[in-house]
């Protein structure tokens, strides 16, 4: 039995790609692994808050020496944290916003990437301690960035293997749905491509 953590961060609850897919993606896991166990995080229903001088505070100085206020501010981030580390899998709805990823998941990023708790400087640098997990990463984007003229404006991917890879989690598959803002016969070429890499995924 595995634990999934499963975490949406398109603004969207309706009419939202990213979120199709990752539920269809879940729904085929499930019928092939009725054992494993869902947890779900939702960045638009529950966003978490983005960084300011009291968490950063909070967040640097040792456990034992936060005052009850410091304590408290850090709860949510731990949890985060708890979460990450005790699913073996990931799944993560992102669509691409202006180029890159949304903000309330960039605030996600920001309260799990904790020196001392999911990665450590080293004599050598930096070293990820989120390690052994597999991440699947399902993105919704209006244009093609994958190829062609707009693939140097691709900063979502390149950024989320960065940060992901930073604390550790170095194995992670991409499903881009592109091309989303070009029609209807594009959006069914989008959904019909990816539905064939969740079920290769799946099975694999």
């Amino acid at each position: 039995m595995a634990t999934i953590l499963h975490i949406n961060s398109s603004v969207r609850n309706t009419g939202s790609i990213s979120r199709q897919l990752t539920a269809e993606f879940l729904s085929k896991w499930k019928a092939a692994r009725p054992a494993d166990v869902v947890v779900e995080r939702d960045l638009a229903v529950n966003p978490v808050p983005h960084l300011n001088e009291q968490m950063m505070g909070a967040f640097f100085t040792p456990a034992e020496k936060r005052s009850p206020a410091q304590v408290q501010t850090v709860q949510l981030s731990d949890a985060l944290v708890a979460e990450l580390f005790d699913a073996e899998v990931i799944v993560l709805g992102a669509p691409m916003y202006n180029f890159s990823i949304s903000s309330a998941l960039k605030a996600w990023i920001d309260h799990v990437t904790r020196a001392g708790l999911t990665f450590n400087y080293t004599e050598t640098g930096p070293m990820g301690m989120v390690k052994g997990k597999k991440v699947y990463v399902f993105t919704a984007r209006g244009g093609v960035y994958t190829q062609g003229p707009a693939q140097s404006m691709d900063f979502q991917e390149p950024y989320l293997r960065v940060v992901l890879g930073f604390i550790g989690l170095t194995d992670v598959t991409f499903t881009h749905a592109e091309g989303l803002a070009m029609g209807d016969s594009a959006i069914d070429a989008a959904l019909s491509q990816s539905r064939l890499l969740i079920d290769e995924m799946v099975t694999a």
